[in-house]
């Protein structure tokens, strides 16, 4: 069965309309959400996960954690699914929440969407991660200096519009 997701109006509430994922037909005013997840350790070091190479978009590039909102699932609800599914790192009790959100309407592809950005900051070492094959490739435990290094690259997806919750 293919997965849903709730459309929300130009003010990110619920339509109370679904849409199948990754269905780039949405109408003007439609939007769907999604989430991404930084997660910092007390050593000021942060996850970053690189996509898998079969990915047909932005294939070995490096990201946070991520994806969409389900029909029916919550913001937050959706970020620890996808932390979880990508990682293997339970973020439920970890500090932190919303440390921002930003919209993007993008009438030509028909994809309109919100996205909620998660601050978590938790204890976790390497051997804890246990990522997801079929989305990435690896993962790398960084600094900020190097996750911007690898912005400048042009090899960090979305870092222009998360920058300011890390």
């Amino acid at each position: 069965m293919a997965e849903l997701w709730d459309i929300y109006d130009e003010n990110k509430q619920p339509t109370g309309r679904t849409m199948v994922r990754n269905d780039w037909n949405m109408q003007p005013g439609d939007f769907h959400l999604t989430v991404l997840a930084i997660i910092k350790r007390p050593d000021g070091k942060y996850l970053i996960t690189k996509r898998a190479k079969t990915k047909a978009w932005a294939a070995g590039h490096f990201e946070v954690p991520g994806g969409g909102v389900k029909a029916g699932e919550t913001s937050f609800e959706a970020v620890c699914r996808e932390v979880k599914e990508e990682t293997g790192l339970d973020v439920s009790e970890a500090e932190g929440g919303v440390a921002l959100t930003y919209k993007r309407i993008n009438p030509d592809e028909g994809d309109n969407y919100f996205v909620d950005v998660y601050r978590f900051e938790m204890n976790f070492n390497e051997k804890d991660v246990n990522l997801q094959t079929e989305e990435t490739d690896g993962f790398k435990i960084a600094t900020l200096k190097e996750i911007e290094e690898i912005a400048e690259k042009g090899e960090f997806l979305h870092y222009l519009s998360i920058k300011e919750a890390f």
